[in-house]
């Protein structure tokens, strides 16, 4: 199988799909799966349905997830680029030269959990961490507590309506909580056009159709006011207060632009330490953001 470059070492999604053992797991996906131009098995990537099967069929065979579904439109996100997150903020979590950390006794907050729940599923799933999942979409909540009774992890997985959505710890974060990691994957893009012009310049990149929404998405998914620079701003901002509940704080931030000024405000804002983990995969050049105000 061939090696996919630039996921972490302990990404399972490394090699090719197997399609053969994928539809054994999902069958569901057999009638997405055809050749392609290299004469090799894939599916229609221009096909919104076509996505959800094969995240199914990812989530099931590598994960142990045998109910996932999504409402029509949300965000439908790349498993394997997910779990890259989940596993370099593992290896954030784990001291030198020891093991790292599992079970349920470490705690993540996901910060936009989606309708989709990727994070917590997999980060439950890899390591069996416990996992509170925050979203200010009620669909998305009810959708996502849906995935988490179905699959019976509601006693590792909890979802919390963010009822403010001017907030990212308050009402979510007590006084005596503690997280060992926030998660986040905020929306990319300052406006619905500029979110479009993103979408068409993937669509480009795929070889696929100009105006395919592919991977779905709400708009509060994809766009806010003052695009990611703004979100991740404010999120830094507010992290202050909860900063000895929490010991990293983290973020995905897609646009290089947008580092120069997370790192003036975290030094501003006198954070002890924060790093910048690259992430690859294919053409899509990301990167996580973690902070913290604890001497690690």
């Amino acid at each position: 199988m061939n090696e996919k470059t630039g996921l972490h070492p302990r990404n399972k999604h490394k090699s090719s799909y197997d399609f053969k053992e994928l539809i054994a797991s999902y069958p569901k996906l057999t009638p997405f799966v055809q050749k392609n131009k290299f004469n090799n098995e894939s599916i229609d990537f221009s096909n919104p349905q076509a996505v959800i099967a094969l995240n199914s069929a990812l989530l099931k065979h590598f994960y142990n997830v045998g109910q996932w579904e999504i409402p029509k439109d949300y965000l439908c996100p790349p498993i394997p680029g997910r779990a890259d997150y989940i596993h370099q903020i593992a290896d954030l979590l784990t001291p030198a030269n020891s093991s790292i950390p599992q079970g349920p006794t470490i705690k993540m907050l996901d910060i936009g959990v989606g309708a989709n729940c990727v994070y917590p599923l997999i980060a439950n799933s890899e390591y069996g961490w416990s996992v509170v999942g925050t979203d200010i979409d009620e669909t998305a909540v009810n959708n996502a507590l849906k995935i988490v009774d179905n699959n019976k992890l509601s006693s590792d997985i909890k979802i919390v309506l963010q009822k403010d959505k001017t907030k990212y710890f308050t009402n979510v974060i007590g006084a005596n909580d503690f997280y060992n990691v926030v998660v986040c994957n905020p929306p990319f893009h300052s406006s619905i056009e500029e979110a479009r012009a993103g979408t068409e310049k993937k669509n480009r990149n795929l070889g696929l159709k100009k105006n395919v929404q592919n991977f779905g998405g709400q708009s509060n998914e994809l766009w806010c006011e003052g695009g990611e620079l703004s979100f991740i701003m404010k999120m830094i901002q507010e992290s202050v207060p909860f900063k000895n509940n929490v010991q990293w704080f983290s973020t995905m931030v897609s646009k290089s632009t947008t580092l120069p000024f997370i790192y003036d405000e975290l030094k501003r804002l006198n954070a002890v330490s924060f790093k910048t983990i690259d992430l690859a995969q294919g053409q899509k050049k990301s990167r996580i953001v973690a902070w913290t105000f604890k001497v690690i």
